[in-house]
């Protein structure tokens, strides 16, 4: 994912290169990118991430796409392995991501701390951005808090939706709109220039989910794999993880 990389010698002496292929909910995509440079130029290789809602990972995964490593939901990651799509034993917890709120960078925060709060801070929004309320975690969720709130019906021609919340939040950023509100994975604000995370969801409309790393089946580059899952989930990046927005596990 990073730019200039060494490359192997082929036989016929064409230049070549390792890819490993990560397909990943969007609630990763900054931990990989931040991890990636590093990553590449130890083990000589180049990583190819897809990033997206997890029912659309699933789905690509399913339909045949190339994958070495699998990063989504931990629910999702237990039903692969018992689909026979992700390989037992190889499992690791990268963190909880929680939902949280954000405004164009440098607006002053809205109240989110209460239902009440938070209800009166999208009333007030001249539009929200959020991720897919069909196949991404936390546009499903969004869509639900929208419902319990009573504002569905209300704010329907002010909802933005978009494939996922990394492009959501990029879009929002790009609209420029002082009063725009958007709701997706914190990891997801935090990683995406232009917004600023306000606060996660009132406790009573929570939504933290477990991100679990796992090797896929079809996996052609086994030990590169678990190597770079090995790494995610180490330690040595407690520190960056956190900041990224996953809490410890």
């Amino acid at each position: 994912m990073g730019p200039g990389h060494p490359h192997r010698q082929h036989q016929n002496g064409l230049s070549t290169m390792i890819t490993l292929n990560i397909l990943s909910g969007g609630a990763a995509q900054g931990l990989v990118r931040a991890l990636a440079d590093d990553f590449e130029s130890q083990h000589d290789l180049h990583l190819s991430g897809t990033f997206g809602a997890v029912g659309a990972m699933k789905q690509k995964l399913t339909d045949g796409s190339p994958c070495d490593v699998l990063i989504l939901t931990m629910p999702m990651v237990q039903d692969l392995i018992k689909q026979g799509l992700a390989m037992a034993g190889t499992a690791h917890d990268l963190g909880v991501v929680k939902t949280g709120v954000a405004v164009l960078a440098g607006q002053p925060p809205v109240a989110v701390a209460t239902p009440d709060a938070l209800r009166e801070s999208l009333r007030q929004a001249s539009a929200i951005y959020f991720p897919d309320p069909q196949l991404a975690t936390a546009g499903i969720h969004f869509m639900k808090v929208l419902q319990k709130l009573g504002l569905a019906d209300e704010l329907a021609d002010r909802l933005r939706p978009h494939p996922n919340g990394a492009s959501a939040m990029k879009a929002m950023g790009l609209s420029k709109d002082p009063k725009a509100i958007g709701c997706t994975q914190v990891t997801e604000i935090l990683s995406t220039p232009g917004v600023q995370l306000v606060g996660d969801l009132p406790k009573s409309h929570e939504l933290a989910t477990m991100y679990t790393a796992v090797l896929a089946k079809r996996a052609r580059q086994v030990d590169l794999a678990q190597a770079l899952i090995a790494h995610m989930a180490s330690p040595a990046l407690a520190e960056l993880r956190a900041e990224l927005g996953f809490l410890p596990v």
